[in-house]
């Protein structure tokens, strides 16, 4: 049997994961309203979908410490989540199994994105593997999911978000059942001992990192939640708008994919920089004009606030202890991607009720704020217990 190389193995897992990813996150509110589920009992339901993940990321994501484990745990939670996926279609219209079925599944969703960055990562130390052009395989999948979703529930109904959905999760499983070559091994002992997110949380290296990438990635949440909203307001249609939110994804995908030539030789601190002002930019102009020009050039900065930020979080996660990385890559999810967003998607709602358009410019605000912050990660021990500085870029 054909054993793949880690970028084989791992972007053609983002493939099938993010593929049912891109039907997830925009479809599933809408099958659940097909239903017969009330728009307040949705939110209920996604916010439910939204807290799970982040308690899974703090909770048992970290216990997955060992390189060799990130593999089986991969297939075993990709095996449950198809399962769970599927449960949906015996919820027959009752909250409470819906209830059931989206913190089942959520529990498995939560911990596959760290665990699948943590076998990237690992690669990526070991220089196997460009993280960039390894992710963006994700990108391009969740596009297609979202665009193949459409067009089938326009054709057949909305079922086919279920079905779609566990096709993705099968493709992904499919492909996490083969070997890899080489196989992730721990460097020594000291490696496998894990660390307890409670200690990290005191080191003011992890500190500074998850509040940076917090103030970045949370700026996005006005966007997230009412960007949309406003540009409907503006006399856009929804096609337009769904071109600009690809426009978004595809700046990404650009990014991800030039990401080693691009950056070679910046800092960790050169690329927060750059999105922390792409941050200030790209909200300035959203708070300033609904200008058909001005919102490509926003769409564009997707890849310098998010893709540039997520990068940059990478190569910090990446310069750390191996045994580090699963759960620093839990607590980069769990809270700055999870519960910040969480925190500030609801201040943006009433930020958006109260100042319209100008709730931007506090999104804005964000990256200013980002450029005072420095994060650099704590220097790597080497198997002889000496401190090395490896912070040399790893993409």
């Amino acid at each position: 049997m054909f054993t793949p190389s880690p970028y084989g193995w791992i972007s053609q897992y983002l493939i099938g994961f993010f593929f049912a990813y891109g039907v997830y996150l925009p479809f599933w509110a809408l099958w659940f309203e097909e239903q017969g589920v009330s728009p307040s009992d949705i939110g209920i339901l996604l916010g439910l979908g939204f807290a799970t993940r982040c308690v899974a990321n703090l909770v048992l994501t970290p216990r997955i410490h060992k390189v060799e484990h990130l593999m089986p745990a991969l297939r075993m939670i990709t095996f449950a989540g198809l399962i769970f996926v599927g449960f949906h279609f015996f919820t027959g219209g009752s909250f409470w199994l819906m209830a059931a079925a989206t913190i089942l599944f959520n529990l498995c969703l939560g911990p596959l994105i760290p665990i699948s960055d943590a076998m990237a990562n690992y690669y990526g130390r070991l220089k196997m593997l460009d993280y960039g052009r390894t992710r963006l395989w994700g990108s391009v999948a969740f596009i297609a999911g979202s665009t193949v979703v459409g067009y089938l529930v326009s054709l057949y109904g909305s079922d086919m978000i279920l079905f779609t959905a566990l096709f993705g999760m099968f493709i992904a499983l499919l492909f996490s059942m083969r070997a890899i070559n080489p196989m992730p091994v721990t460097d020594s002992e000291q490696q496998m001992v894990r660390p307890k997110l409670s200690e990290l949380l005191r080191e003011s290296s992890v500190i500074r990192f998850l509040t940076l990438v917090a103030l970045i990635q949370g700026s996005h949440a006005a966007y997230y939640s009412f960007s949309s909203i406003y540009w409907k307001e503006a006399g856009y249609s929804e096609a337009v708008i769904g071109y600009l939110w690809s426009l978004g994804v595809v700046a990404e995908v650009l990014v991800f994919a030039l990401s080693k030539r691009l950056f070679v030789g910046w800092s960790l601190r050169a690329l927060f920089v750059v999105a922390s002002v792409g941050v200030m930019v790209r909200w300035g102009i959203t708070a300033s004009t609904t200008a058909l020009l001005a919102l490509v050039v926003i769409q564009l900065l997707h890849g310098v606030t998010f893709a540039v930020a997520h990068i940059a979080a990478i190569q910090y996660i990446q310069a750390s202890d191996q045994n580090r990385m699963v759960a620093l890559q839990a607590l980069y999810n769990a809270i700055p991607l999870g519960a910040f967003i969480a925190l500030m998607t609801a201040l943006s709602g009433w930020g958006y009720e109260n100042w319209g358009a100008n709730v931007f410019w506090a999104m804005a605000a964000m990256g200013a704020l980002a450029l005072f912050i420095h994060a650099e990660p704590k220097a790597r021990r080497g198997k002889d217990g000496a401190d090395k500085a490896e912070l040399e870029a790893q993409n």
